[in-house]
């Protein structure tokens, strides 16, 4: 892709990943305009957030750079889709990823309609990859599916070529699956200039060309909470609700807990109880019970066979039988098989998965893991 006569927005976020980005854009004779998003909680003062040391990182590498910076103001947005969905899912005892849901409708939602829609590209420091496949591939008959959902935003033209969102060379890095939520013509503008590197490689051009954050971890958990406690941000939306938390195979009360949102499936650590390990294994929202099984890796903490809903086409393309799949962000792709059903799929994995959980994104590769199909929420 010729980038020289496009119109480049970067995100800057204060992390290294972005801001070598830039560098290499800068690199390549360009010079895009820069910005923050700002997505902070709503009382800062009362919150340890990162974000004014975020946006200090971001302005000192712009200026490094030479390139204009501009603060984007996404708080309202941020709190009106991404909180209202995370809140109700996990309300509903489901298990939400906000930042799935922030990419698409913050980074390449509310950022597009604000300022984004006056670039012809929007560059992130995503670890993730595309590559376009030329209309000879593809049929006539497939038009009509094409689009993903034509309710929500206009379809690529189908005579156009295909853009596909691939994984990095990274497997412990790639974000193709904080990525599989975006529309079609998201990734259109998506530019992932960093995607094909792997992250020791992105560490060693931040310290040669002496960016302030060259040495700054990696941030952690949500996008937004910095060093902000999760249940602390569902305690303070949600409250407490106490409930029995019940062995599964007996039936015997084994404690309590204080809300069925601050635990999810799979989950082991910071249960609470004595005679240990214990496993939460489902969920009874109505009788606002946990259940758990006790053991090391309890065969009741696996699933092989389950639902997917409303799955998410990025480009149109529905996947094939044979897939590879994650419903976690982990280094490792699942071999399986996807059986249509009337609202989605039934996946049947080649292994049992260890805590599938109900509202967790299943996202779907092609059998070499390369390129992403999409995603749909897991419904059991």
């Amino acid at each position: 892709m010729n980038l020289k006569d496009k119109r480049i927005a970067v995100l800057l976020s204060g992390g290294v990943d972005s801001s070598v980005v830039l560098y290499e854009l800068v690199r390549q004779g360009l010079q895009p305009d820069c910005f923050y998003i700002k997505i902070g909680p709503e009382e800062e003062e009362e919150w340890d957030c990162s974000s004014e040391e975020d946006l200090e990182m971001a302005t000192a590498v712009s200026h490094k750079y030479g390139c204009r910076l501009e603060v984007i103001d996404c708080h309202h947005e941020y709190w009106d889709q991404v909180t209202k969905y995370t809140m109700d899912k996990v309300r509903a005892g489901l298990t939400p990823n906000p930042d799935v849901m922030c990419n698409r409708l913050i980074k390449f939602g509310a950022f597009h309609e604000k300022r984004g829609h006056d670039y012809d590209l929007i560059a992130t420091g995503h670890y993730a990859t595309t590559e376009i496949e030329e209309q000879g591939a593809r049929g006539k008959e497939q038009e009509d599916s094409l689009c993903s959902d034509k309710s929500l935003a206009p379809c690529s033209s189908p005579l156009a070529p295909r853009k596909w969102l691939c994984t990095s060379p990274d497997p412990v890095k790639d974000q193709t699956d904080f990525l599989a939520q975006i529309y079609d013509w998201q990734l259109e503008k998506a530019l992932f200039p960093i995607g094909h590197m792997m992250k020791e490689e992105v560490r060693e051009i931040a310290e040669r060309e002496h960016l302030v954050n060259a040495k700054r971890k990696d941030s952690q958990g949500i996008c937004f909470l910095g060093k902000i406690n999760y249940n602390d941000y569902l305690r303070r939306y949600l409250g407490e609700l106490p409930g029995d938390v019940v062995e599964l195979e007996t039936g015997k009360l084994i404690g309590k807990h204080k809300g069925h949102w601050f635990h999810t499936i799979g989950q082991r650590k910071g249960m609470g109880l004595g005679g240990g390990p214990w496993f939460v294994v489902k969920k009874d929202i109505t009788q606002n019970i946990i259940y758990v099984s006790h053991g090391y890796d309890p065969a009741t903490a696996y699933k092989q066979n389950f639902p997917i809903m409303a799955f998410h086409s990025i480009n149109g393309q529905l996947p094939p039988t044979d897939i590879t799949l994650k419903i976690r962000h982990t280094p490792e792709f699942i071999p399986a098989t996807l059986e249509p059903t009337a609202d989605g799929y039934m996946v049947h994995a080649a292994q049992p998965i260890h805590g599938v959980a109900p509202g967790q994104f299943c996202v779907v590769y092609d059998a070499d893991h390369h390129r992403c199909y999409g995603s749909g929420e897991i419904t059991v």
